[in-house]
Order: structure tokens, then C-alpha cells, then sequence
């Protein structure tokens, strides 16, 4: 994967807003002829919660970015907005009980 600029934005925003991935555990086995074989694997779904300081850093490198863009919106736009981030929050909140 090569490193760019939007390639590291998109990660600290990741681990600022929290993501979920699944981790992955293997056990082996040594058959007969002396190889290993998998006999077991379990996958499951793990969820990293936000993180502070990744937070503080976007607010801190962003904040000009995020201040432009809501002071060019309409304020039907705002309220939309709103909304949205509203619902989001609602639907983390259900999908975390």
C-alpha cells in the first residue's frame, strides 16, 4: 500500500471515529508426516472504540477544513447535516447495546 497523504488521513479518521475488524486465530496441528495442518480457526469480530487523541488530532489539523466547509452551507443544509450526524450517533448507540 503506498503512503500518501490521503492514505494517512483516511486511517487517522478510522481510528478517531472507531472501526470494527475481524481478528483471526489459528490453531495447528502436526499430522503424521510431520507437517502442520490447520485444525481450528476462529474468526471473529472485533470493535476498536475512538480514539482521544486520534481525535485531538484531527480536530487540531482539520478544524479550519471542517470550520470552511459548514460556514458555505445553507441552513437547510445545516439542519440535513444535522440530521444525518443525528441518526448516525442513534444507530452506533443501538449497535453498541
Amino acid at each position: 500500500m503506498e503512503v500518501n497523504e490521503e492514505n494517512l488521513r483516511q486511517a487517522l479518521m478510522k481510528k478517531a471515529i472507531g472501526y470494527d475488524a475481524d481478528e483471526q486465530i489459528c490453531e495447528f496441528s502436526i499430522d503424521e508426516n510431520g507437517r502442520e495442518v490447520l485444525c481450528k480457526r476462529k474468526v471473529t469480530k472485533k470493535h476498536y472504540a475512538p480514539d482521544l487523541s486520534a481525535i485531538k488530532l484531527v480536530l487540531e489539523k482539520y478544524r479550519a477544513e471542517l470550520e470552511d466547509a459548514y460556514s458555505k452551507m445553507t441552513d437547510e443544509e445545516l439542519l440535513a447535516e444535522k440530521n444525518r450526524l443525528l441518526q448516525l450517533l442513534e444507530e452506533e448507540n443501538k449497535n453498541a447495546d
